[in-house]
Formats: structure tokens, C-alpha cells, sequence
């Protein structure tokens, strides 16, 4: 019987790998190597300076194909000296590692990794396993599983279904299971005024008094008050900012950055367009031009609970003991690409530490969430 791989180590390998977006440095290779030895076909499908690596074990095109989508790039470490552990060390101390991506998400890359070849190589499935790791999922994601999905698209390659390996519990191992995600729309407004002398506000037209307005506005507004699977969605006004540092001048422009989390009830165009219908009678009201300017990062989404939520549920109850919450809460992730090509959805770690000073993870989470997801496997084939 071949040697299982052991996630730790390989967590372990990864971290030590400052893979902080974009930049690789060699993370990607050593997946791409456990892989490859294990008989996974590899691909590079690199697009704009990001590496991201396809593999797939089992015949192409076969209509019983596991994916598996994660991402080997981590946020920057911020101040180093605030690390009482080196954020590249994967140092263990008392039964946990410590690092950068240690949570989020090389541990996650590293356990479905293992407990794929481990499948592959001891109980070869009827089927084929493809997974799909990007080096671009911190930053923009504009190269990275984007550009995986492009690149199946081009040359054949599909998924029946798909897990994507998030740090997805809040609390403790296997309390959560995401099913769906909310929408982002970020907007950036520009309201343009008259400047003059803070003396003479009336031979002025001040920005500030339409900005304030429409901020309010926005803030104050219930978009709805949630869905059977989505929370309330939700505004926040995130910057106003004018550039004025003289107290007696009335500036000429002022900028705000306003970001909206959207359920199923509303989409990136009904929003754009009633950001503008509001925008439009303030400018109207007070004389004022105001741009706008519009990024949708995600639509939201949701895989309905059935099939695909019931056989990973069902493996983490087995696992763990414990019956996982589904859920639409948090950020954005790559299912939001992904759902465009296969039902998708999330589990992984308890995600309490990522982004953080001091990034953590135990190690027997690391060990349950390869058995975990070695156990879906096992399932989906039988």
C-alpha cells in the first residue's frame, strides 16, 4: 500500500512558501508535485503573472468528477515584530502551527491534496477528481480561478460538482457549511461643487452638504430584511473624504466609497441602478454634479440544499459529531465563480484566526479536515 500523505507536512511546506498575492514562491510547484507523482495529470493554465495549477486524475469528460477549488496566496503579514511566532516558520508549539495561511487556506489545499492521492492511489475511483488552485484569490482574482475555469472551458474540462476549502467555522470544527455567498457592489461617488470662502458659503456651493445627504440616505435604507437562506442585505459607508485641510475654504469636490452586501433579492444592475436613481435627485435637488463609479466584485448565489450539501454534511457529522450549520454568512470567496460552472459549495477550518497577527491552526484540525474530506470522496464514488 503506498505511504499516506501526511497534511501537516505539507501545510507545513506551503507556509513556509511567502506566497503573499501575487507572488508564488514555489507553493504552487509543490502541489503540482504531490500531484503529479500520484498520477494526477497537471496543467499550468498561468494567466497576467498568476501561476494557478489544474489537475486531474481519472478520464476527461468523465460525467462522475469531484472538484476541489483553493488558493495558495495569503494576505500580506503586516508588522512583523507584532508576530510572537515567524510568519513563514509553520513553527507548531503545543499542538498548534503557526503562520501565514495556516488557516487560510494552504492547510485546506494541503488536506484535500492528501486525502485525494490517498483515494487515488489506494481505492482508484470510477470517476475522476479534478482540482483547480490559484495563486490569485487575496488580491484582484482577476487571473485566478477565473482563469482556471477559462482555461477548462477552452480545452473540455468540467466538474459535476465542487467543494471549495474555505476556512468556513466560526466557532468549532465542522459547525458550518457555506451554501451560498452575498453579493459585493463597492461604489465610488464624486460630488462636484463650487469652492470659495468659508465666510461666503452663499457665492459657494458646497459638496459637502449633497454628499452628507445622499450618505445618509443610503445609510439609513433597508434594502430588505433578509431571505430563508440570506441575511438582511447591507450598506455601509466606508470613506468621505474632501482633501481639505484648510478651515476656511469650501472645497470644490468631495469623494465617499460606499460598499453594499446583496442577497438573492437584488442584483449588481438593479443596484446600479438605484444607486443612480438616488444619486440623480440629490445632484438635482442641490445643484451639484455627482460621479459615480461601480465595481460588483460577486453576485450573490446559492446552491439550494440537497444532494451536495447533504454528502459533505453527512461526512462531517461522521467525522467530528457534530451537525454543521448551513449557511450564506461572511465575504465573498471563489464560489462565486465556480457556481457558474457546477453546484458549489464550502467547508473548511475554523477561520477565527485568518488575516490575523499570529494566524493559527491546530494540528489534529488538520488531520480531521483530510479524513473529512477523504470520507467525501468515499461517498461520492460509492
Amino acid at each position: 500500500m503506498p505511504p499516506s500523505v501526511d497534511p501537516v507536512q505539507l501545510t507545513a511546506d506551503l507556509v513556509r512558501c511567502a506566497s503573499v498575492t501575487p507572488a508564488d514562491e514555489g507553493a504552487l510547484d509543490l502541489v503540482h508535485r504531490v500531484l503529479k507523482d500520484a498520477g494526477f495529470e497537471c496543467v499550468w493554465a498561468d494567466r497576467g503573472g498568476i501561476r494557478n495549477l489544474f489537475a486531474r486524475w481519472g478520464a476527461k469528460g468523465h460525467p462522475r468528477t469531484f472538484g476541489f477549488n483553493g488558493h495558495t496566496d495569503v494576505v500580506p503579514v503586516g508588522n512583523v515584530n507584532n508576530w510572537s511566532m515567524p510568519p513563514f516558520g509553520a513553527e507548531i508549539r503545543d499542538g498548534i502551527m503557526y503562520g501565514r495561511g495556516t488557516t487560510d487556506m494552504k492547510s485546506g489545499v494541503a488536506a484535500f491534496a492528501a486525502a485525494a492521492v490517498d483515494f487515488v492511489t489506494r481505492t482508484p475511483p470510477d470517476g475522476a477528481i479534478i482540482l483547480a488552485i490559484t495563486g490569485d484569490e487575496e488580491g484582484d482574482a482577476l487571473d485566478g480561478t477565473t482563469a482556471l475555469l477559462d482555461h477548462m472551458a477552452t480545452i473540455g474540462e468540467a466538474m459535476d460538482v465542487c467543494l471549495v476549502g474555505e476556512p468556513t467555522c466560526p466557532e468549532q470544527m465542522g459547525d458550518m457549511i457555506k451554501i451560498g455567498r452575498r453579493g459585493s457592489l463597492t461604489v465610488w461617488f464624486t460630488v462636484t461643487g463650487k469652492q470659495g470662502h468659508s465666510a461666503y458659503p452663499h457665492r459657494a456651493n458646497n459638496p459637502l452638504n449633497p454628499m452628507m445627504k445622499l450618505m445618509d440616505q443610503l445609510a439609513c435604507y433597508e434594502l430588505d430584511q433578509g431571505t430563508d437562506h440570506f441575511d438582511a442585505s447591507t450598506i455601509a459607508v466606508v470613506t468621505v473624504d474632501t482633501g481639505n485641510s484648510a478651515t476656511n475654504v469650501i472645497p470644490a469636490q468631495v469623494q465617499s466609497v460606499v460598499n453594499i452586501r446583496f442577497n438573492d433579492q437584488h442584483s449588481g444592475e438593479s443596484l446600479t441602478a438605484w444607486l443612480g436613481a438616488q444619486a440623480n435627485a440629490v445632484a438635482d435637488k442641490y445643484g451639484v454634479e455627482i460621479g459615480m463609479k461601480i465595481k460588483v466584485s460577486g453576485e450573490s448565489f446559492l446552491t439550494p440544499p440537497g444532494h451536495l450539501s447533504n454528502l459533505v454534511a453527512h461526512a462531517v457529522q461522521a467525522e467530528t459529531g457534530v451537525t454543521p450549520i448551513l449557511s450564506t454568512t461572511g465575504g465573498t470567496s471563489d464560489a462565486r465563480f465556480v457556481k457558474n460552472h457546477c453546484p458549489v459549495v464550502e467547508f473548511g477550518l475554523v477561520g477565527q484566526s485568518m488575516h490575523q497577527v499570529d494566524e493559527h491552526v491546530k494540528v489534529e484540525h488538520i488531520q480531521q479536515l483530510k479524513a473529512i474530506y477523504g470520507r467525501i470522496l468515499r461517498d461520492y464514488f460509492a
